[in-house]
């Protein structure tokens, strides 16, 4: 049986005050928490119990240290983690050119808006977002940027990598690496929530699920496995995190990958793709995977994140996608080298070039999912019409190479 233990670390967060949460994200990198590479001691809560338990009030983002001993809370899984899956880089505004409105709405006409709804006076409002996308699209890039911004903005933030490749959170960490969940299960047999959690750039929590051994086992078993320590643990409300990103693979909505969606652990879906085919159909692949399990309680999609999307031909493309299903564009993100170098570097552009353009529109998405609210159900093309739709574009743009015709939408 495997068992993790874990001590919350420090919150101080004041909701209504962003000048009080950039002291606390201030304190934290003072040394309220540690931060050494994978294996040492950089893993959340050895030997401290930050929270003030006297009154039951948070500690004062002031760099004082409460001292406790004992673990907050067990959890048992089997220790061969054997649970199997079930169920099947132009900057512009959101929605632009897609007719689908901007976010926060509902986006479309699809049915079944849904939101978190707003928070009570004095409540902490946990939000859960799952990015999606196919391999190699920018999926991680943008993950990781995205938690970096909401961290400077004074939010405690969770990434959740989703990975079998556990490369979601090493740009958050100088480019290291970090003991996943499976590895520690296959290792010791007994985990520690504290050998899988470690701090990252801001303060971010950093955690991969890992998946089974190169050519056995399913992919979206880390997944599952991962997901269910932490969630039965009830780790997020004792670390009083603001916000929880999941990083998942987007090439197969398989019973693994598509947990975050299937059991409504996430709250909104968004979606990473390029005017690329093939980014387009992995994007209305998990489209068909949302509106599936819409009606069980399941996440909703709050929208596609355009990465790598520099020319007009390519914003059009993805603009006539989105308005096809239903939903919306909440940022266009560019193909940079500043991204590169960055991640040549080991860091987020947000790190590396937090003056640069790029970061401005990596700050920008963040401030719009923070605003995001309501997310709906989209409508995925059938597969003759995702290809009878794609043929139509590849015809438009072969006649605007040719001087066929010209337009200022689809500039090559």
């Amino acid at each position: 049986m495997a068992t993790m233990n874990m001590r919350p670390c420090d919150c101080g967060v004041e909701k209504n005050a962003v000048a009080a949460r950039s002291a606390k994200v201030s304190a934290r990198r003072r040394g309220l928490l540690t931060k050494d590479k994978p294996g040492g001691a950089d893993a959340v809560g050895r030997g401290k119990d930050p929270l003030d338990r006297g009154n039951g009030s948070k500690r004062a983002a002031s760099g004082a240290s409460a001292q406790g001993a004992g673990a907050v809370g067990r959890l048992s899984v089997d220790a061969a983690a054997n649970a199997s899956p079930q169920g099947g880089n132009g900057n512009g505004s959101p929605g632009a050119g897609n007719g689908s409105g901007a976010p926060g709405g509902n986006g479309s006409s699809a049915p079944g808006p849904r939101g978190a709804g707003p928070a009570r006076k004095g409540e902490r409002k946990l939000k859960q977002i799952a990015v999606y996308g196919k391999g190699g699209i920018g999926k991680s890039t943008t993950t990781s940027n995205l938690s970096a911004a909401l961290a400077d903005m004074g939010y405690k933030v969770m990434q959740f990598g989703c990975d079998p490749k556990a490369d979601s959170t090493n740009t958050l960490r100088d480019g290291t690496y970090i003991p996943t969940i499976l590895e520690l299960l296959r290792e010791k047999g007994r985990v520690e929530a504290r050998e899988a959690i470690f701090e990252g750039y801001n303060g971010i929590y950093c955690v991969e699920a890992g998946g089974p051994s190169p050519g056995v086992g399913c992919a979206g078993r880390g997944i599952i496995t991962a997901v269910q320590l932490l969630k039965q643990q009830n780790i997020y409300d004792e670390l009083e995190l603001d916000y929880v990103i999941y990083d998942v693979l987007g090439d197969v909505v398989c019973g693994g990958f598509a947990v975050p969606i299937r059991e409504g652990i996430a709250q909104h879906v968004f979606t990473v793709s390029s005017s690329d085919f093939m980014a387009i159909y992995a994007a209305n692949n998990l489209f068909r995977g949302i509106q599936k399990y819409s009606n069980a309680g399941g996440a909703l999609l709050g929208g596609v994140i355009a990465n790598s999307v520099s020319s007009g031909y390519q914003k059009a493309i993805v603009d006539d996608f989105v308005k096809q299903t239903g939903t919306q564009v909440m940022q266009y993100v560019p193909r940079s080298i500043t991204v590169t170098q960055s991640e040549l570097g080991g860091k987020t552009t947000i790190e590396a070039a937090p003056d640069s353009e790029q970061a401005e529109v990596y700050r920008e998405l963040a401030r719009r999912v923070e605003s995001h609210e309501v997310s709906t159900v989209p409508k995925p093309l059938e597969a003759q019409e995702l290809r009878a739709w794609a043929a139509k574009w590849s015809d438009q743009i072969l006649a605007v190479e040719r001087g066929d015709v010209r337009s200022a939408g689809a500039q090559i």
